[in-house]
């Protein structure tokens, strides 16, 4: 299916196009996107897709196959697969800007392929749900780009370490400190039901039932004719 977003950020076309393939800066702004790796070329990852009670996790890579910064296109390619299934997805994801009233259009157009079960949705419900995702990420993305580049706070102190304590001949060794391990915030999946709001939530619901009811009924006929 095909899909085409547009946005628009408050600054300049220059300062755009450095944010936007900046992927570490602009991570946190991608729903449901985890980034474990970036070359400057490639970027390695994870998607957390939910449905109801299910949630299915994409693992893979994006690929930028095109960066012309004077006509401000990009084309990234990105595929993944299901961590726990065999659904894929395949996006040919390419984005082109363009000043506008001191600010940057943005257009993206995304040519995806999506199979297993967000596939059950087609292309009028995955247009709304990407509407929707993308404005989000505008939103975050206008945030981030009007904050300052660098920080004007001075660094927090940093305790010093402190020495290992050997124990005398013939006692045990003493116990060390041990310092404390910041928990890790995991990611929040993309909601397709809460995303998608009411008017296409119900139509995914009533989706997500037949399938179900379809599933119980191939079981029970094989378990008749076992």
């Amino acid at each position: 299916m095909e899909l085409h977003h547009e946005f628009t950020v408050p600054v300049a076309v220059d300062d755009a196009w450095r944010a936007l393939l900046d992927v570490e800066r602009i991570a946190p702004c991608m729903p449901g996107a985890t980034v474990d790796d970036y070359d400057g070329k490639t970027v390695t990852g994870s998607v957390k897709v939910k449905v109801g009670p299910i949630t299915v996790t994409y693992r893979g890579t994006a690929v930028f196959e095109e960066q012309d910064e004077s006509a401000h296109r990009m084309v990234l390619i990105a595929s993944g697969k299901e961590t726990r299934g065999q659904g894929t997805a395949r996006a040919t994801v390419t984005g082109t800007l363009a000043e506008r009233d001191g600010g940057t259009a943005v257009s993206v157009r995304t040519d995806l392929t999506v199979t297993g079960r967000p596939a059950q949705f087609g292309r009028g419900v995955m247009a709304e749900v990407g509407d929707k995702l993308v404005g989000q990420f505008a939103e975050c993305l206008a945030r981030r780009l009007e904050e300052p580049a660098e920080r004007t706070e001075p660094p927090e102190p940093v305790e010093p370490l402190q020495p290992v304590q050997h124990a005398q001949p013939g006692q045990p060794d003493p116990v060390q400190p041990v310092q404390p391990v910041q928990p890790v915030q995991p990611v929040e999946p993309i909601d397709l039901l809460r995303t998608a709001g009411p008017p296409v939530a119900k139509r995914v619901a009533v989706a997500v039932a037949t399938a179900v009811l379809a599933l119980v009924f191939v079981r029970i006929r094989r378990h008749r004719h076992a």
